[in-house]
């Protein structure tokens, strides 16, 4: 009998080996981090199942996915009192060794660009870049504001944006013309790299030295929840204690108009991939705001649970994402009919969204 039962639970253990190995990481999939779980959910888009939960650090709160879909790296914020990046193999389905992040604490916006991972870092009122395969933070710039909260990333590295809540602005960082002596290089070095250098000196990208000009531009306040248009043309941030929507011209660096948007206690703000659109979430209310891009009108004001924050759109325009942190769950938003259509429970209060395709 006893040897009966060791079979049988041989058996069972071998089957559920299968079963495990069958719910493989989709190449296309959505990625959920669940807060108070401390879990990041993999959900394939088709099934609208959670095939894997891997564990996400203290405080999960923005996750992005690297370019050929394989990692996802997590942001351990704390409001600033922690300092690591979590990585996590999706393929395997399992959490590597976090990046330690050393005197900038407070991570939280992510952005997976040019083969690094960007950050932001409260705590130490900066931006960083952490490069993958050498495995070390290799480049650091100054703020100067309060809660440098969200960063943006443009696809060539030559601008980055960054919203600071407490400071109500928006930083614009880009890549000086004039060029100059860059960071980590001494006198009569020229412009080149300085190979002696430690982490923090180099140039985003591992492109040549050189200067970065930031332009800091008043917005509402409690800016937070950004986005920028498809044709890198317009950025819309959202105000969460004013409730409004600043409209910025990315190219003149300036606010060119305010939208009393009634969006009060906004956390994400998000352009539909063809550019259409801009969703709204809130915290403080039931509604995720639907704005067109073209007339600044609400289109439409979604009810979706207690409150929401981050949203993710699925590349092929199809549908919107968004986690409803107070309900424990991410409600689905058809990009046509503007109706929610079903919901994903990938774990207790779900925040951070990405996206990622291998």
């Amino acid at each position: 009998m006893k040897m009966r039962v060791n079979s049988s639970l041989l058996f069972v253990t071998l089957l559920a080996s299968v079963v495990l190995r069958a719910e493989s990481t989709p190449s296309k999939a959505l990625l959920v981090l669940a807060k108070s779980d401390n879990t990041l959910a993999i959900v394939d888009p088709v099934s609208l199942k959670v095939v894997a939960r891997m564990p996400s650090g203290p405080d999960p709160h923005e996750v992005a996915a690297s370019a050929d879909g394989k990692f996802a790296y997590i942001s351990n914020y704390g409001g600033g009192a922690y300092n690591t990046i979590t990585v996590i193999d999706l393929v395997e389905q399992k959490a590597l060794p976090a990046v330690d992040l050393g005197a900038l604490r407070g991570p939280h916006g992510l952005v997976f660009a040019g083969g690094k991972v960007w950050f932001t870092a409260e705590g130490a009122k900066v931006i960083g870049s952490f490069d993958p395969a050498a495995k070390k933070v290799d480049w650091v710039l100054g703020t100067g504001q309060n809660r440098t909260h969200m960063i943006y990333v443009s696809e060539d590295l030559k601008r980055m944006v960054t919203s600071n809540v407490s400071s109500a602005t928006m930083t614009f960082i880009e890549k000086s013309a004039g060029g100059g002596r860059g960071p980590g290089q001494g006198p009569g070095q020229g412009r080149g790299p300085d190979p002696g250098r430690g982490p923090g000196r180099g140039g985003p990208g591992g492109g040549p030295q050189g200067d970065w000009d930031e332009t800091v531009v008043a917005v509402g306040r409690g800016a937070e929840g950004f986005d920028v248009s498809p044709d890198g043309k317009q950025l819309w941030a959202a105000n969460a204690q004013d409730g409004t929507i600043s409209i910025l011209d990315v190219s003149g660096k300036k606010v060119v108009q305010t939208l009393a948007a009634d969006v009060m206690g906004a956390n994400r703000l998000k352009f539909t991939p063809d550019g259409r659109l801009v969703f709204v979430s809130t915290l403080s209310g039931a509604d995720v705001s639907i704005f067109d891009a073209a007339t600044r009108a609400v289109v439409k004001r979604v009810k979706v649970g207690r409150g929401a924050a981050g949203i993710q759109m699925q590349p092929d325009g199809s549908v919107a994402y968004v986690a409803c942190t107070p309900d424990d769950y991410v409600a689905i938003i058809n990009l046509k009919s503007l109706e929610v259509t079903g919901h994903i429970d990938a774990g207790k209060q779900p925040d951070g969204l990405a996206w990622a395709v291998r």
